[in-house]
């Protein structure tokens, strides 16, 4: 398989320059992939590595991370989504998919709620139903966040991927993370982590018109069943893929399945010539 290692700078209207790897043929129908909080584009290397002919992916290091822009404010989920579409401009994309992880995935709803024009499709990595008001967020900001100073502190940054991943990740790729989550300022820690207990799109999850694919491992000791059983049922049509073995991340447990999956949503989407 290819090996991706090297990202681009893509300079928005407002002046922001985000990292992204824009991976597969620029004719093929695309899929905009926002890593967690605190991860980079570098967090969807191995699915790239797998990724299947047919589909377009455009890995992002969201504004604050990686070697994106980090401007002094702008960390809510409500920041994240607006970067989206004026980055699917810049890229010359009509329609994606878009696909979020973890706390991100509440981005992609975001985007999904303001532009549906712009959204041919979800997929929802280990997304939780909300965070608002979550006591063990609230504690690790308590006991860890609110105590970050920079550079973040390599062993607080592997213990972060560590605690989120499973125990059969290669050594070098979770140094790879390790040294892509250090690049976060701790500023833009608290910020993030802020936003996320302070959002709650639960009650207008409902409304979202598209497909929706949830991709959930089933030894996720962070996001419930309970809550994609619930998202399921309150999303129109949603779909729910249970990683059998797979934790928080289940792209880092099996990227070749994550990539299937992600390839069989975007082929069985109602693309026409304008959407791609």
């Amino acid at each position: 398989m290819p090996s991706v290692t090297v990202g681009e700078l893509v300079t928005l209207t407002s002046g922001l320059r985000l990292s992204c790897v824009d991976y597969g043929d620029a004719s093929d129908p695309a899929v905009v992939a926002l890593a967690g909080p605190t991860d980079s584009w570098r967090s969807y290397r191995l699915v790239l590595e797998q990724l299947l002919p047919g589909v377009r992916v455009v890995a992002v290091s969201q504004r604050g991370h990686g070697d994106s822009d980090k401007p002094a404010t702008g960390y809510r989920v409500e920041d994240f989504a607006a970067d989206v579409v004026p980055l699917m401009n810049a890229l010359g994309i009509g329609r994606a998919v878009v696909a979020g992880h973890s706390g991100s995935s509440l981005v992609a709803r975001r985007v999904a709620l303001d532009h549906p024009e712009r959204v041919a499709g979800l997929v929802l990595e280990a997304s939780p139903t909300t965070l608002s008001g979550r006591p063990d967020l609230q504690e690790f900001m308590a006991s860890t966040v609110a105590r970050l100073r920079d550079p973040v502190d390599r062993d607080v940054a592997r213990s972060f991927i560590v605690d989120t991943s499973s125990r059969d990740m290669a050594p070098d790729f979770v140094d790879e993370l390790v040294d892509e989550v250090r690049k976060v300022p701790a500023r833009v820690w608290r910020e993030v982590f802020a936003g996320l207990l302070a959002y709650d799109d639960l009650p207008a999850v409902g409304t979202i018109g598209v497909p929706t694919l949830l991709v959930w491992g089933d030894q996720d000791r962070l996001v419930s069943r309970q809550m994609q059983d619930e998202l399921r049922s309150r999303i129109p049509g949603a779909r729910l893929v249970v990683h059998a073995g797979a934790g928080h991340t289940p792209r880092w447990d099996d990227p070749s399945r994550f990539a299937t999956d992600l390839a069989g949503f975007v082929r069985d989407l109602p693309w026409d010539q304008e959407s791609g």
